[in-house]
């Protein structure tokens, strides 16, 4: 299992079953980071730390501060797709790091990506 991105009419797969997401908060200015993993066909998020609280990004309860960030484990099931809308305010997008190194997603506001378990070998 693997990792396949979709942005528009380009497609790409890496052979991962881990990445970390990342993004700067539009309003706040804080960072955002998701930790997932790829299995069993789906991703499945397993870890999440923000930078701070504010405009819609309070940490939920039983959120741990530690050393700058607040931690917590987000109580959602497997996703068989993940939908990376991007509003063209933060200047960056999103973006995805694993073992295979870290890509820019989402740069622009029209630039919706979606993320899905694949077979790499299968979708190169």
């Amino acid at each position: 299992m693997g990792l396949c991105i979709v942005a528009g009419s380009k497609a790409a797969a890496l052979a991962v079953a881990a990445f970390t997401l990342s993004w700067t908060h539009s309003v706040e200015k804080l960072r955002w980071e998701e930790d997932w993993r790829v299995s069993d066909g789906k991703l499945q998020i397993v870890g999440a730390r923000v930078q701070g609280s504010g405009a819609g990004m309070d940490p939920p309860e039983g959120a741990v501060f530690d050393n700058g960030w607040w931690r917590y484990t987000p109580k959602v099931g497997p996703q068989g797709v993940l939908v990376l809308a991007a509003s063209g305010a933060t200047g960056d997008g999103w973006l995805l790091c694993s073992s295979e190194g870290c890509l820019t997603l989402g740069e622009d506001a029209e630039a919706t990506v979606m993320l899905r378990a694949c077979d790499p070998a299968l979708n190169r």
